[in-house]
Order: structure tokens, then sequence, then C-alpha cells
């Protein structure tokens, strides 16, 4: 449930951040070069230097497959005297999603050619963990503020997606606040996400109103007719890189170069299209139901074990909540965008899991929501007719 303030959320977010730092001894805040992140440190250090509180740590964990324009303007942010920079370059292991065969990509490997020269202020030495992207910020905190409170400031919106609104309003995190969540509560860790409410809307117009210096990889993507809400700047080998390794080759191509030689699986990409990576509309002729097509690409396209054993759990586990029709095509759609975008975090599944949509079935078939109780006029409940009125909608596939 959304509870609305008399206050913008301009107001509400610095009303946050000056929160952060009354409670912490330690505010970082996390910097990816990219829309959010770059409002979320304006915002903070704006009101850093108003409390005395500079230099202002800020943390970006380079991932080597960056766009070059995003390493450049990441540069010329850590060159401002008022932040003490964290710029992360040292090896790690993570997920390659842009390809079916090689899983994973070893960013900043000794003794393999970079796409880029190391910075000479970064930090190259790897001292926390070897393999996990989120696990990572608890263990540099862990490592630096042992005996202080601390907290890691972040610019993710839950507008981008219904896994995040859950998780960052669904429990207290910290005594009152719900825009977060726990890094290591013993120590006193925690991430915030100051402008989680914010629509991308929000995030450009306190851009332009205060001349803030931004990415101008956004400026190439909106001349080559990438819509405004659409526009994602992340690493080169994310499940949502994609549609950048498309655009790279015509932006960057010195760049996309350097990607098709260090990246497994993106030198294909060039030959395909977005379209090529999208879940029909329609459910191919030659398929019996979307169960079955689901299930023949996750054989044919998914090399990984692991990532097919995990897809049959999730089948197994959530067959019982295929109730309608309906929630059948939704839930074996996503199924497949998880196979073909080769997301091995299964965010995409997670999202619609954990979507109210789907909650609402969840309930009812677990007898935790009678028929009584749902509201059917509730715009963001696309299933209670189904549940209502099933026969009207049961055209099973099993």
């Amino acid at each position: 449930m959304k509870i609305y303030s008399k206050n913008n959320v301009l107001v509400e977010a610095e009303k946050r951040i000056h929160r952060l730092f009354d409670d912490f001894e330690n505010v970082v805040v996390g910097f990816s070069g990219g829309k959010d992140s770059t409002v979320c440190l304006n915002l903070t250090l704006k009101i850093a230097e108003e409390r005395g509180r500079l230099p202002l740590k800020v943390l970006w964990v380079d991932q080597e497959s960056e766009w070059q324009g995003t390493a450049d303007y990441c540069e010329s942010v850590f060159a401002d005297k008022r932040i003490e920079p964290w710029w992360f370059q040292m090896p790690m292991k993570w997920y390659n999603n842009v390809s079916s065969h090689s899983k994973y990509i070893y960013i900043w490997e000794e003794g393999k050619k970079h796409m880029r020269e190391r910075s000479p202020i970064s930090i190259k030495e790897n001292t926390y963990l070897d393999f996990g992207f989120h696990e990572l910020f608890e263990k540099i905190f862990k490592v630096h503020f042992p005996d202080q409170k601390s907290c890691y400031v972040s610019g993710v919106r839950t507008e981008e997606s219904p896994k995040r609104m859950m998780s960052l309003t669904s429990a207290l995190t910290y005594e009152d606040i719900t825009w977060g969540k726990k890094l290591n509560d013993k120590l006193g860790h925690y991430t915030f996400y100051p402008i989680y409410d914010w629509s991308y809307s929000d995030v450009w117009k306190y851009i332009f109103d205060n001349n803030i210096v931004y990415n101008k990889i956004y400026d190439h993507m909106f001349t080559h007719g990438v819509k405004v809400s659409e526009m994602r700047i992340s690493n080169l080998h994310h499940e949502t890189a994609i549609q950048n390794l498309l655009l790279i080759q015509e932006i960057e191509p010195e760049t996309w170069n350097k990607i098709a030689d260090r990246v497994e699986g993106s030198n294909a990409i060039k030959h395909l299209k977005t379209d090529a990576f999208k879940c029909p509309s329609t459910l191919p002729y030659m398929f019996k139901s979307w169960k079955e097509y689901a299930i023949y690409l996750a054989e044919k396209l998914a090399s990984d074990e692991e990532f097919t054993t995990k897809l049959h759990k999730a089948i197994d586990r959530n067959k019982k909540y295929m109730v309608s029709n309906l929630v059948y095509v939704d839930f074996y759609k996503t199924i497949i965008k998880t196979v073909l975008s080769q997301d091995f975090d299964f965010t995409k599944l997670s999202n619609f899991l954990t979507s109210p949509h789907f909650n609402t079935v969840k309930k009812y078939v677990d007898g935790k929501l009678t028929k009584k109780n749902i509201d059917i006029n509730r715009k963001y409940d696309k299933y209670v007719k189904g549940l209502i009125y099933p026969s009207t909608q049961l055209l099973f596939h099993f």
C-alpha cells in the first residue's frame, strides 16, 4: 500500500539523507555512472557539504566491460575534491549473461589483456571475496567498518521492479525505516534507498533543474530511438545488456571490438536483433503448450546444469498456483524470458513471483484469502477474475 506525503519526492529524499547523517558514522554512496546513482550522489554530496561531512566516500565496482563513456564519466566524478573515491578494479568472477555456453566472466583477470588500463587511484587487490556481487558490499563494510555504524546509499528505485517494491517497503529495516535492507544487522551496517519512490521523470527533472553533468551515453541512446523510460546503463555482460550490445556497435565501435574479444557470447549479438531475445506473443504452432515450449528452450539453450535444475525446481514449486490460464501463460512466458536472456540470477522470475498479482493467487491457493475477501475492482489484481470465475479461463496444458 502506498502512503502519500504532502511533500514532493525531492523534499522527502533530502529528509531521508539527513536522517542517515544523523544516525550513521559512515555514509558511503554507491555509484555506477547511471542517472539514478548520479542523482543520489548529488543529493548526498550537497547535504554532506552542508553538514561538514566531507569528503564523501563514493563506491564504484568497475566490472571492466563498461561503456567507455561511463568509465570517462565516473573518472570525471572522482576528480571532485569533495569525494573520496572507492573505485574497485579488482579480479572477480561474475555471471556472463550474454552467453549460453560460458556462465562466468573473470573481470580484471591477472595476466589477461584488459579492455581498459586500470586507474592509478583504483583499488586493484581483492581482499574481500571471489564471487557474489551483492555479498561484496557486505564484505567491504565488514573489512573497513568492523566497529562503526555505517550505511551504503543506493539509487535503486521501486518503479523499475515489483520485486523491489515488495522488498523495500514490506518490512522494517532499521528503526522505523522500510526503504532499505540489512547488510549486517549485528555490525550496524545497512543499505538505504532514499530515492526509492522517484519516477524516471523525477530523476531527469532533478538533473536538468540543477544543471548536473550526466553520462552522455544517454544522449546517444536518445538519438538512436531508445525510449527515455527504457534507458539503462549497465555493464555489458549483464542480463539487461543485450540492447546495449546492439547500440554500442554504432555508438562506441572501439569498445565493441574490445567487448567481442573479451566477453564470450557478445560477438553473436551482432547477427541478431533484440526481438530474438523476446518471448513471442503467441505460442509457436509446433508446440502444444507454453510449458512444453519453455522446457524445450531450456533443454536446447541452457547448457548449465545448475541453471536448468533451478528452473525445474521453480516449475515444480509453483505448479499448484496455475489456477487459471492467464496465470499459467504469464508464468511460463516468464520462464521463457529467463532462458532467452540467460538470467542466472533469476531476476525476471523472482519479479513475477513477488508481484502483487501473483501474491494474490498464492494467498488464495494457500487458503489465506477467500473469495469474499477479494476485491474484484482492485486494478493491480489482474488474476482476480480468474480466481472467482475460473471456468472462464481454465485451459490447462499440463
